[in-house]
């Protein structure tokens, strides 16, 4: 799958973004994405840890150094967003 289809799928930007701030069990991930069902969660990390933007660890599911390189680059979207996007 290439990169941009990836980050392109259902609920793949939301969780990389909540991967941000460091590393979160599975439930508390699923919790930070409004109720994501399990199935579509599983299916993404799954695809996210394929790509190496996310890896697991004792402490949960944190993103790899690409995976934080790429959450700089969404937050000068967020930036941009929230400059330029009507409210």
């Amino acid at each position: 799958m290439a990169a941009l289809d990836l980050l392109g799928r259902r609920w793949a930007l939301r969780v990389l973004w909540e991967l941000r701030r460091g590393p979160v069990n599975f439930r508390g991930l699923r919790e930070r994405c409004d109720a994501m069902s399990p199935s579509v969660l599983n299916q993404r990390l799954a695809e996210l840890r394929d790509a190496g933007i996310v890896t697991a660890g004792d402490g949960g599911y944190v993103l790899t150094p690409a995976g934080t390189a790429l959450g700089g680059t969404l937050a000068k979207l967020e930036a941009w967003a929230a400059r330029w996007l009507p409210r």
